[in-house]
């Protein structure tokens, strides 16, 4: 890879933990900076709605503008899959601190300091507008609605193929489809980062207060509803330092129709969290996921 990238066998490589997807390096070449390398799943063994989030996240990099200064650069990109059969990217390394590792460094009271970056980030991204629903290298979706059930049967038909139980997922895509216009109230595009949280997130070593110093990740990139967002689901939870992102962010309208899509999305995030839960063996996990689903369903069939 790094002879085909570059012209010279890589010195050395060293696979860096955190990753949940994809495997991940640091590459060290001859006469060059370190560089990060990022290969893909085997195509056989992703998910429907994983389906080739490389090729995704290189096609959504331009709309990334706003937050460029940030994010690695792609230095090279194959996805002929002639070499280990999969998709591989090297970008340029950052040399930040993870921030779940990062943040411990802090007193608490300062991480409101980072929660409130993390949210003016998720709105900056949240401002840019797109020409359709769905994922940002398609399918292509007319209507929010489209792209929310179809990914619900992806969810399900994922499920099923990995011998789970799906009639959950199911349900909710049934209680959706009857109030779909709904759903149709969101008729303008919105970029989605797709996992904007402390994970995906690099802190700037030595600051005085947990300042954001780059952002990672976003192979999951869609236009669609910005409440829909993984950012707005991590957030959602009630925590006084976390309060400080809705500080930069703005909260969300408190209406009936409000509430009700919060709950479709966050069963929309469930369905893919059993599935990541499942591909890492955490069935304590994947079973807990069906409790927290079944609080869903009740919410929405009241």
């Amino acid at each position: 890879m790094a002879e085909r990238a570059f012209g010279a066998p890589a010195v050395s490589a060293v696979e860096l933990g955190g990753g949940l997807y994809n495997t991940t390096y640091r590459v060290e070449l001859p006469s060059r900076e370190t560089v990060v390398l990022r290969v893909a799943p085997e195509p056989g063994r992703q998910f429907r709605i994983e389906r080739e989030l490389m090729r995704n996240e290189h096609v959504s990099l331009p709309f990334f503008a706003p937050i460029a200064r940030l994010m690695p650069r792609t230095l090279f990109a194959d996805w002929t899959r002639d070499i280990a059969g999969r998709d591989y990217v090297f970008q340029t390394f950052l040399p930040g601190i993870p921030a779940p590792q990062g943040l411990r460094s802090y007193p608490r009271p300062q991480w409101t300091a980072f929660y409130r970056d993390l949210g003016a980030l998720a709105r900056t991204v949240h401002e840019v507008r797109g020409p359709a629903f769905g994922p940002v290298a398609g399918p292509a979706f007319a209507t929010w609605s489209e792209a929310v059930l179809t990914y619900f049967a992806d969810t399900a038909a994922d499920l099923t193929d990995a011998g789970l139980d799906a009639s959950d997922i199911r349900a909710v895509a049934r209680l959706a489809e009857q109030r779909r216009v709904v759903l149709d109230e969101i008729t303008e595009p919105r970029l989605l980062h797709g996992d904007l949280w402390t994970a995906n997130v690099l802190l700037s070593p030595g600051a005085p207060e947990p300042l954001i110093d780059g952002v990672l990740d976003h192979d999951r990139a869609s236009w669609g509803d910005p409440a829909a967002d993984w950012s707005q689901y991590a957030a959602s939870r009630p925590d006084p330092v976390r309060d400080a992102f809705w500080a930069a962010y703005g909260r969300p309208a408190d209406t009936a129709q409000v509430r009700w899509r919060a709950l479709v999305y966050r069963a929309r995030h469930l369905g893919a969290v059993r599935l990541e839960r499942h591909r890492l063996g955490n069935t304590d996990g994947v079973a807990a996921s069906y409790l927290e689903l079944r609080a869903v369903l009740d919410a929405l069939a009241a």
